[in-house]
């Protein structure tokens, strides 16, 4: 593979990550479609998982399709669904060669795809970006080989590592720029879960309140085994959902619902009983120069930090205003 077919699989990337959080059960998948040199069609899943990238690039290429080369994050479908396979569609429109990032492991797929456009004479190339394509599909990954979303659990902790300046005190600890950051994050997830004595601490809304991005706001969802939603809170006005059960049923429940991406937002015991339970795939950990002092909550109901962070390892780290961003994946 040349230079030049990893700058075109690096925009399809680019384009696949338009849609993380708004594809349903589908992967959020790029495609970029190149002749001579030349882009000439380009697209990604559509929301709710319809149509693929694949088609909207087709769309966008037309007649120019014929004898060029698709890149594709992901292996092109072969399944009959709501519309014919991708990688036949692709081979209709005489795309000459395509590139994929990685296969796709949906067991009705699983190499049909390539296979497909191989019998129909399109020459075909895997792993060009596989690692950057299969962290931007993780939670789809995450949810057909382990039957669960992936888990990214989002805390913010003082400087002394607490979450709240005392017991049911609702408690601002980062500042304007990791508060956004939160929010985008958030409208690049499915759903969202928090337990219920942060409801009844914080009375969040969980929705994503980024100008233009409110309808991205992911569902939301309660964790409690025995608690109701108070019915004046935001989240029982928003229709939040209660679940009972502990962290590894809760988590197959949600896979079951086609849910891909699940962001963790706390309390502390939820947050613990996810980290104890090995579920959390990724640990976005916002830390503040705050100092709260020895009344306030601990940031993991009494779990240290750095044996938290064993499994983990640091994979990004920003400075956002007063406030520092790391970033954490779990250890293959």
């Amino acid at each position: 593979m040349t230079t030049d077919d990893a700058r075109w699989m690096d925009v399809a990337l680019r384009l696949g990550r338009r849609a993380l959080g708004t594809t349903a059960e589908n992967p959020n998948v790029g495609c970029v479609i190149v002749h001579d040199g030349r882009l000439v069609g380009a697209g990604w899943t559509q929301p709710g998982g319809r149509p693929h990238a694949e088609t909207e690039a087709l769309k966008l290429a037309g007649d120019k399709a014929r004898g060029a080369t698709a890149y594709v994050t992901l292996e092109p479908c072969a399944h009959h669904g709501r519309t014919g396979p991708c990688a036949e569609a692709l081979a209709a429109a005489g795309i000459a060669r395509v590139v994929t990032a990685i296969e796709d492991p949906d067991p009705r797929v699983s190499g049909g795809g390539l296979a497909i456009l191989r019998k129909a004479g399109v020459a075909c190339e895997t792993g060009l970006g596989a690692a950057e394509a299969r962290r931007d599909m993780a939670g789809f990954l995450t949810r057909i080989e382990k039957k669960r979303p992936q888990v990214i659990l989002k805390m913010a902790f003082s400087a002394d590592g607490k979450i709240a300046a005392g017991p049911g005190r609702r408690t601002a600890i980062s500042g304007p720029e990791a508060k956004a950051r939160v929010h985008l994050l958030r409208a690049q997830c499915d759903a969202i879960l928090v337990g219920m004595g942060t409801v009844r601490a914080d009375d969040p809304e969980l929705t994503c309140r980024l100008p233009g991005l409110k309808a991205r706001s992911p569902k939301p969802f309660v964790m409690s085994r025995h608690g109701q939603l108070p019915p004046e809170s935001h989240l029982a006005r928003l229709g939040a959902e209660v679940l009972r059960g502990s962290p590894a049923q809760v988590a197959a429940d949600l896979g079951l619902r086609g849910i891909n991406r699940l962001m963790v937002e706390g309390g502390a015991r939820v947050a613990r009983s996810f980290l104890e339970a090995g579920l959390v795939d990724a640990f976005h950990l916002i830390r503040s120069a705050v100092t709260l002092g020895p009344e306030g909550v601990d940031g993991l109901a009494g779990l240290a930090l750095d044996r938290a962070l064993q499994p983990f390892r640091e994979v990004e780290q920003e400075k956002l205003g007063g406030d520092l961003l790391t970033v954490y994946e779990a250890r293959p």
